[in-house]
């Protein structure tokens, strides 16, 4: 006969519902943010993107085709493609092989021809050619997902977002300015960190450093505007503070 259980004996013990993991918190001040980009409003005061297009819609098929593959790779082989389909209309009337063969020194050529034909026609049957300027609306075009329809919305419309590339997520982990383990955690640090006179510049500015300075393999410390103010592990050297003051074309 089994005993009855005692009144004083233990609860089983409840484990507390996990809590949701947040990415940790940037390393800097609110002064040393507003210097990192003061400084590179400094080193260029009107920077541009890379990729070579002629209107809105050249811009979302040249970042779309962007992905895993380099901006000059992407300008050499769309140079010609935009010369004769600069809209929806002419590349769907060039159509997806045509298309293909103009790309085919890209990576997953055959897979990106088929999306910016889609692309194309979704723009016509659904917004009268017109490339649509929300977030909501552009993520539903073939091919094209949040980072894409960030870079857009920048440098089509003048909307202040922060589209988080390779470069953009390696030195927000690198350097500690918003860390995060996913480009979602890692946009939506750096668009609460960031200083807001200094936005619509950010994502252009940090792709640039990331690109020519911060570089994946080895950083380049003695190069670095913000080398002095960086609290990143891999620094490789210990520099002092440049001369932010100068004009632009001195410093880089």
């Amino acid at each position: 006969m089994q005993k009855p259980k005692s009144k004083n004996a233990a609860a089983p013990a409840v484990r507390p519902k996990p809590r949701k993991r947040r990415a940790s918190p940037t390393r800097y001040s609110k002064d040393e943010l507003r210097e990192i980009f003061r400084r590179f409003s400094i080193q260029r005061p009107e920077p541009k993107g890379e990729l070579a297009h002629v209107n809105p819609y050249t811009l979302v098929v040249a970042v779309a085709l962007s992905a895993q593959a380099t901006d000059a790779g992407v300008n050499r082989a769309t140079k010609d493609l935009f010369a004769i389909a600069d809209t929806p209309e002419k590349m769907l009337a060039l159509g997806e092989e045509k298309v293909g063969e103009h790309i085919r020194t890209i990576g997953l050529w055959r897979n990106k021809a088929k999306n910016v034909i889609a692309l194309s026609q979704k723009l016509v049957d659904e917004f009268g050619g017109e490339v649509p300027k929300t977030r909501e609306e552009l993520v539903t075009l073939p091919g094209v997902g949040r980072k894409t329809a960030n870079v857009v919305m920048s440098m089509a419309f003048g909307i202040p977002t922060m589209a988080v590339d390779t470069h953009i997520f390696r030195i927000a982990n690198r350097i500690g300015l918003a860390p995060g383990k996913t480009p979602d955690e890692v946009e939506a640090g750096l668009m609460r960190v960031i200083p807001e006179d200094y936005l619509f510049h950010a994502h252009h500015w940090l792709i640039l450093h990331g690109r020519y300075c911060c570089k994946a393999r080895k950083p380049d410390c003695e190069a670095c505007v913000i080398a002095d103010i960086c609290k990143s592990k891999e620094k490789t050297c210990d520099v002092p503070a440049p001369l932010v003051e100068l004009p632009a074309q001195v410093i880089g």
